[in-house]
């Protein structure tokens, strides 16, 4: 089914509210406790992980160091050893530690606010930039992970299978109301765990499955 763009505006609102009804408290997975310095730790750690795991290793990670001059000022092989189980550990040990340096020193501790700023920290790319911007300034903001931009390919939203989060990112910048854009991001990980699964997907209950359009070919 090929939708024009106000057909995908249409049918991405009557999304929205469906999954605003269906996961009235549009939470972050990750633990961060309103604290930018956890966010921007945490959301580095998640990259190739999953929220539950960087939940419990930054329980130890925030013990040991729980302010960014801490964490920036640590033995980075101590830092390593917490981190750990999250995978390509050294990489995130480096960034993390590089990063808060940068919080600490460069911005006294307050995350900045704009995508270009936050684009400069080491380990920050537009995930992670806009999640910092939707949830800690309530900023529209589009966080195309792997469960976005795969559900919202299964919605029609564009062609199934696109895996470029820059390009899923201005797409549906442009086709989600902005007040609506942070929410729907955490709502859409919710439903992607609990319906719309990568591999066996429960379409026959999903209550959203009158809007889906997977079934039939070429969308775009």
């Amino acid at each position: 089914m090929n939708l024009t763009k106000k057909e995908k505006k249409e049918r991405i609102g009557q999304i929205v509210n469906r999954l605003k009804e269906m996961y009235p408290n549009a939470l972050c997975s990750l633990e961060y406790e309103g604290s930018g310095y956890k966010l921007l730790v945490m959301g580095r750690l998640s990259a190739q992980c999953t929220d539950e795991r960087v939940n419990i290793v930054c329980r130890d990670l925030f013990k040991k160091y729980p302010c960014a001059k801490d964490l920036a000022d640590g033995n980075l092989e101590d830092i390593e050893r917490i981190v750990k189980p999250c995978g390509l550990y050294k990489m995130k040990a480096k960034s993390i530690k590089e990063a808060c340096y940068l919080l600490h020193y460069k911005y006294n501790d307050v995350v900045p606010n704009d995508i270009d700023t936050l684009l400069t920290f080491p380990g920050v790319g537009r995930k992670i930039a806009n999640l910092l911007v939707g949830d800690l300034y309530g900023m529209p903001a589009v966080v195309a992970d792997t469960h976005c931009m795969r559900i919202c390919g299964r919605f029609g939203m564009y062609k199934e299978g696109v895996k470029d989060p820059l390009k899923t990112e201005k797409i549906l910048s442009e086709l989600i109301v902005p007040s609506e854009q942070s929410d729907f991001c955490h709502r859409i990980v919710l439903f992607g765990r609990e319906y719309c699964k990568a591999q066996n997907p429960k379409c026959d209950t999903c209550p959203v499955k009158d809007l889906c359009v997977s079934k039939e070919k070429g969308n775009n």
